[in-house]
């Protein structure tokens, strides 16, 4: 395998010398006339295939009518090789069903050849292996023919031939005729992951937390008895307040509201709704002095929205007939005139509902700030997932703060704690940005089942399936994706000028070297300063003859990560530097 890229790409004869085989001694009268050419010439990774068309032309008199050629499409790579489907061809005497190739008409002949790919193919070579088989002389069996010189094998050759082994893989190449080398997988750098979508966390920074207690008063009074200023909720109220008093993440601010109930005249209740809540002020201020918290008052007048809140969580029967009368009258004395009317339910109001809204409520709205993003970071690192919850772990996840890593180990916290359909989607994502397409893939899967039904899991389910190499099944979800995943699902199959139209950014630059439109491709990754980028730079000026600055490309993108030393090694788009210890 020392040869792999070191012979010429340029195909043009199949060189057939004589040989001890009768009928092969007379077609090689018209060697240089035997046509090979393969398209492509570099193979092109597409779709996890490599395919190829290679087109044989016999020139007339050149196929001996007794003649039976069979013929091995091979992909030979450091350490293997896969055989293609072999195709058979015979003279116009022989009888059997092979495809005929007339002597006196000569012949042109197609064959496809399809290969799934395997990684170690990125370097290696195709060659045809052929096979002689004359009805006299020393091929009466199918006998390996040197398409390269067209000799048979030694006596001793043939003899390791026999045994097989390492030796007999060497001459078995030897013997084969290269028609393309290497296989161009740019394809593979397309970056699904970057267009998959990650779904909100929900997570907000500062909350506000309401917590609510009630003075209550006799009907037609603003005056409160100690006995009124006393209750198990207030006491929690301001036990609630003491706690957070000095917690420096925490903002409180309280006040009163004073309120009366929609049963009496309107005028007369806001008056009765402003004395409630200056007395119900004062009675806070007593509640709360030794925490040295400020409040503000002030007075709402009818509480129908109480009214109506309370109406709807109670067992009363008509309650629907009420709740529809509110909604009937903008005026709160005809609200109030059709209410008294249904004589069947007021006494339940009167005796239920209207009571609880004669108050004065005292509220504590508490702006509670959250963990900085650095405080969360340190949690992850010290491994204390226990000490965020669901939505701070999606957050920190999201800022850029953590390593590939430590994103990944935090959101399988979060979906092994929580087990929510965004947990499980966050990290189909983080997964897949580190490559571990099967595991986007189970994780995304994992996501339905919890109950997620969003456009950006149907656009995850169709990135990691052509990231996985499974475009059949990606076409189930591409229909309702995005654009850019329809445009990556086209470029998967190959479709790069459609792909190119619609794509943006690095995925557009791969697609638009694939279409060979090189100008248009630097301009996609102009502003990028990433490895990837640099790489793809160095590919394109090696497509375009510009060695100084493919090499000046690469040099930048193995500073930034040096696996791109190794890669170019073997990349047939860089076939300066395969094999070679690059010093650069």
């Amino acid at each position: 395998m020392k040869n792999l890229f070191k012979v010429s790409a340029v195909l043009a004869v199949v060189v057939l010398t004589l040989s001890g085989c009768n009928c092969f001694k007379k077609m090689a009268k018209n060697q240089s006339e035997v046509n090979v050419t393969c398209t492509p010439e570099v193979l092109v990774l597409n779709n996890g295939k490599v395919d190829a068309d290679i087109e044989v032309t016999f020139p007339v008199k050149y196929f001996n009518a007794k003649a039976v050629l069979k013929v091995t499409p091979v992909i030979v790579f450091e350490g293997g090789e896969v055989a293609g489907t072999t195709q058979y061809f015979q003279g116009s005497k022989v009888d059997d069903n092979y495809t005929v190739i007339d002597k006196k008409m000569g012949g042109n002949y197609t064959m496809h050849v399809s290969f799934p790919y395997d990684d170690r193919m990125a370097c290696s070579e195709l060659q045809l292996r052929a096979e002689i088989k004359c009805p006299k002389g020393n091929c009466k069996e199918f006998t390996l023919v040197n398409l390269n010189n067209g000799a048979i094998p030694t006596k001793e050759e043939a003899a390791i031939l026999a045994v097989g082994g390492a030796e007999a893989a060497a001459i078995e190449y030897a013997f084969g005729l290269t028609i393309a080398q290497g296989v161009n997988t740019l394809q593979r750098d397309l970056n699904y992951a970057a267009a998959m979508q990650p779904m909100e966390s929900g997570y907000k920074n500062v909350i506000t937390e309401v917590t609510k207690a009630d003075y209550k008063y006799a009907i037609n009074s603003s005056r409160l008895s100690k006995k009124d200023k006393s209750s198990e909720e207030l006491s929690a109220f301001q036990q609630k307040a003491a706690d957070q008093k000095d917690n420096d993440r925490i903002k409180q601010n309280i006040y009163v509201n004073g309120y009366a109930s929609p049963d009496g005249p309107e005028k007369f209740n806001d008056k009765l709704s402003a004395a409630r809540s200056e007395s119900g002020k004062k009675a806070a201020e007593e509640l709360l002095k030794e925490l040295g918290l400020s409040l503000d008052a002030s007075s709402y007048g009818e509480d129908w929205e109480g009214f109506k809140e309370l109406v709807a969580a109670s067992d009363i029967e008509d309650k629907a007939l009420i709740l529809s009368v509110l909604e009937s009258y903008n005026s709160s004395t005809e609200r109030e005139a059709q209410i008294k009317n249904m004589s069947s339910v007021f006494s339940a109001l009167k005796d239920e509902i209207l009571p609880q809204l004669r108050r004065a409520q005292l509220v504590n709205s508490s702006d509670i700030t959250g963990k900085t993003d650095d405080e969360m970071a340190a949690l992850v690192r010290a491994g204390k997932f226990a000490e965020l919850d669901e939505k701070e772990m999606l957050h920190i996840a999201s800022t850029g703060k953590l390593t590939a890593a430590e994103k990944v180990a935090t959101l399988e916290a979060a979906a092994r704690e929580y087990k929510s359909a965004v947990a499980y989607n966050n990290l189909g994502v983080a997964y897949a940005e580190v490559g571990e397409g099967a595991k986007a893939a189970d994780a995304f899967a994992k996501a339905v089942k919890a109950g997620g039904n969003s456009s950006a899991i149907n656009n995850n389910l169709a990135l990691v399936n052509l990231m996985n190499g499974n475009t059949e099944a990606a076409k189930a979800y591409t229909m309702n994706a995005s654009k850019e995943a329809k445009a990556l699902a086209a470029a998967a199959e190959g479709n790069y000028a459609q792909a190119q139209s619609q794509l943006e950014g690095y995925n557009a630059a791969v697609a638009a070297t694939m279409n060979a439109d090189y100008t248009a491709a630097k301009q996609f990754i102009a502003n990028d300063v990433t490895a990837a980028a640099d790489y793809l730079r160095a590919v394109i000026a090696s497509k375009q003859g510009d060695m100084a600055a493919a090499t000046a490309e690469l040099k930048k993108a193995i500073a930034k990560d040096a696996s791109y030393a190794e890669r170019a090694k073997k990349d047939v788009n860089l076939r300066k530097y395969i094999g070679t210890e690059i010093v650069l």
